[in-house]
C-alpha cells in the first residue's frame, strides 16, 4: 500500500471520527447536523462545477443513495441522543462490511475464505464488549446495527452510481436533498442557534473524509483502504472518552480494537 494512500485512510478515519464527535455534542445534534450538511454543500459546491461529470445513468443511484443518507443522518443523530456514542459509532462503522459480506455471500453467491469468517467472529466478539450490560448500552447496539444496515445499503449502492458520475458531483448531488430536507424541518432559531465553528468543521469534515477515502481508492486496492480506515473505530471511542466524558472502559475500548482487527481481516482475507 503507497504512502500517500495510507494517510489519505488514515485521515479519512480521524476525520470522520472528529465529525461524529463534534455533532455528538451540540447543544442541538439535530439542527446542528443540518447546519453542517449546508456548509458542505455549499463549500463543495465551487469544486463540484469544475468536477462535473454525471451521465445520465447515475441518476437513479443518486436519487436512492440521497433517500438512504437522510435516514442515516436521521438514525445516527437520533442514536447519539439516546446513547453513547463509543457503543453506537464501533456497531455501526463495524457492522456495515460484516453486512455486505453477508449479502454478498447469501444473496450474490459470492464465496467467502477462512479469513473473512473469522473477522465476522472478531467483530463480533467486539460488540459484545463494546455493549455491556446497561439498558442504554443495548439500546445502542441496535441504533448501531440499524446504522450499519443503512451504511452498506448505500455503500452497495454508491459502488455501482459512482461509475456513471465523477466522485464529488456524485456526493454533491446525492446530500444535496437530504441537507435541505434537513434544514426545512428545524425552525430558522434552532438552526441559527447552532451556527458555530464546530458546526462548520464538522460539515466540511462530512464531505472531506469521503474524498480522502475516493484519493486513497485511487492509490491502493479497496480492501487494504477499507482495512486502514476502520481504525476510526478505536479512534471514536478514545475521542469519546475524552471529549464527551463517556465511561470508556478497558473493555469498550478492546471491543472496539476487535472490531477494527475484525473488519481488517474481512478486507484483506
Amino acid at each position: 500500500m503507497p504512502t500517500s494512500a495510507l494517510l489519505l485512510a488514515l485521515g479519512a478515519a480521524l476525520v470522520h471520527a472528529t465529525w461524529n464527535i463534534l455533532l455528538a455534542r451540540a447543544k442541538d445534534p439535530r439542527a446542528a447536523t443540518a447546519v453542517a450538511l449546508l456548509v458542505a454543500e455549499l463549500v463543495f459546491a465551487v469544486p463540484t462545477v469544475f468536477a462535473w461529470h454525471v451521465h445520465r445513468a447515475a441518476w437513479p443511484f443518486i436519487v436512492g443513495s440521497g433517500a438512504l443518507q437522510l435516514l442515516y443522518f436521521t438514525l445516527l443523530i437520533t442514536a447519539y441522543r439516546l446513547a453513547p456514542l463509543s457503543v453506537v459509532y464501533p456497531i455501526a462503522r463495524g457492522g456495515a462490511p460484516v453486512l455486505v459480506l453477508i449479502f454478498g455471500v447469501a444473496v450474490l453467491g459470492h464465496s467467502t475464505s477462512l479469513g473473512q469468517v473469522l473477522g465476522v467472529c472478531l467483530v463480533a466478539a467486539g460488540i459484545l464488549l463494546v455493549r455491556g450490560a446497561r439498558p442504554t448500552v443495548g439500546r445502542g447496539v441496535l441504533f448501531g446495527l440499524a446504522i450499519a444496515a443503512v451504511i452498506a445499503t448505500y455503500t452497495l449502492v454508491d459502488k455501482v452510481g459512482v461509475t456513471h458520475a465523477g466522485a464529488l458531483p456524485y456526493l454533491e448531488l446525492s446530500m444535496l436533498v437530504p441537507s435541505l430536507v434537513y434544514a426545512a424541518i428545524y425552525p430558522r432559531e434552532r438552526l441559527r442557534a447552532e451556527v458555530s465553528v464546530p458546526t462548520f468543521v464538522a460539515g466540511i469534515a462530512t464531505f472531506g473524509a469521503y474524498c480522502m477515502v475516493l484519493l486513497a481508492l485511487q492509490r491502493a486496492p479497496a480492501a487494504s483502504v477499507a482495512a486502514v480506515r476502520e481504525t476510526s473505530v478505536v479512534v471514536g471511542a478514545l475521542l469519546a472518552w475524552r471529549y464527551l466524558q463517556e465511561p470508556v472502559g478497558w473493555p469498550r475500548l478492546a471491543g472496539a480494537v476487535l472490531v477494527a482487527g475484525g473488519i481488517a481481516a474481512i478486507s484483506l482475507a
